[in-house]
């Protein structure tokens, strides 16, 4: 299959909301308008899943950056790429792989395995699936990815989704330009990867866009951080991760990093450049800019969340590895750039903006023939009553409106 009718099947995935490329086929061979898309004539068969599969393996990553950044070049040529202000956020997508299916990292044994040899263990000699349960409950710190991993997808880390359930799951970091809404900047990662883990890989991605190779005045960049689960303390984690990244934009110039609120331990006063760079957010955060980047962040990053996971139906993913993911991710979020472009050419400056364009169109088409049979009403009656139209306001004949 060509890389161009490739990537527009991921296009469709993005439009349509599908996840899969199985689904994605199969709407390709059902609707006569995808056909079009696709430049595919009557009696040609589209590609299969596995068709598709085999094409997103021949493909690397680094091309699927390349469209993702071409995308980016459009954008900066419609003018809707401002650079300004970029804010970071992450999401967790739900992995194609079970809990039920993790096995110990040091023996290799399966979950349940593991608990029958603990009851056993407790003087229960043929446990049952209760007992089991009930031993279960009981245990504290049950899964950890340092001791369990799923052999189908050794990179899917055990963490907890938007729902609240425990599940193996990537991790999907975008950098948004609050200014125009347009994604700067994806990437995947594991997980149970912390914030200030993945922001240090996440930040230079977007210096390497039109975007960001186009700024040249202060750049704020705000956004949420976590403790790492690695560090073992909410102030280690955060603050060094802050003091790197402070120290990389003191040397650039161009930068004033805007991270989240952290919490400052005893074990870190040593420091005192990650301690500087901790206070300094907490002053930028709480002052009225701060407030007002923060409200932005809530607006258009969830936004390009909402629109790329929920309504666009990457939420869950059907593949495994992580270059996979991210090769879908980035076509998928590309695809979400290309609705503003979209949105722009066809004139409406919101999604929610095309719900009242067919009433629009409508009424518009009612009052040209309104405005018709009065021009023709005058014609053939010129000494007939005039009245006024109750739908477009018009003065009307008497014949007209008959």
């Amino acid at each position: 299959m060509t890389p161009g009718r490739y990537f527009r099947l991921l296009l469709i995935g993005y439009f349509r909301g599908i996840n899969g490329e199985l689904d994605i086929a199969w709407r390709a061979e059902d609707s006569l308008a995808l056909r079009r898309f696709l430049e595919l004539e009557l009696t040609e068969q589209p590609p299969d899943h596995s068709t598709i599969s085999r094409t997103r393996r021949l493909i690397a990553v680094e091309t699927h950056r390349a469209v993702f950044g071409w995308v980016l070049g459009l954008l900066a040529e419609k003018g809707l790429l401002k650079g300004k202000t970029l804010g970071i956020d992450a999401t967790t997508l739900e992995a194609n792989a079970a809990m039920r299916s993790i096995v110990r990292r040091d023996t290799g044994e399966s979950y349940e395995e593991f608990l029958r040899r603990l009851a056993q263990a407790s003087g229960i000699a043929t446990p049952s699936r209760e007992q089991l349960a009930k031993l279960d409950r009981r245990r504290k710190k049950k899964t950890s990815n340092e001791d369990w991993v799923n052999p189908h997808d050794p990179e899917a880390g055990i963490t907890k989704i938007k729902d609240g359930r425990t599940h193996l799951a990537y991790k999907a970091e975008h950098v948004v330009d609050l200014e125009a809404g347009a994604v700067v900047a994806v990437t995947v990662a594991t997980g149970e990867a912390g914030d200030t883990e993945t922001m240090l890989e996440t930040l230079p991605q977007a210096g390497g866009t039109p975007c960001g190779r186009g700024v040249r005045h202060e750049s704020r960049r705000s956004g949420r951080t976590r403790a790492s689960g690695r560090s073992g303390g909410s102030g280690g984690g955060q603050g060094a991760s802050q003091q790197r990244h402070a120290g990389d934009a003191a040397r650039s110039g161009s930068t004033n990093v805007c991270f989240g609120t952290g919490s400052w331990t005893a074990a870190m006063e040593g420091q005192a450049e990650a301690q500087q760079a901790v206070y300094g957010n907490r002053r930028r955060i709480q002052g009225e800019h701060g407030k007002q980047l923060l409200r932005r962040r809530g607006e258009l990053l969830e936004r390009s969340f909402s629109h790329a996971d929920e309504t666009g139906g990457m939420r869950r993913v059907y593949l495994r590895g992580r270059d996979n993911v991210l090769k879908r991710v980035l076509v998928h979020v590309g695809a979400l750039n290309l609705s503003l472009v979209m949105r722009k050419m066809q004139g409406k400056g919101t999604p929610r903006g095309w719900q009242g364009y067919s009433a629009a169109v409508l009424l518009a088409w009612l009052r040209l023939w309104i405005e018709i049979l009065a021009l023709w009403s005058n014609i053939v009656h010129p000494g007939s009553p005039r009245s006024v139209s109750p739908i477009a306001g018009d003065e009307l004949t008497s014949t007209t409106r008959c």
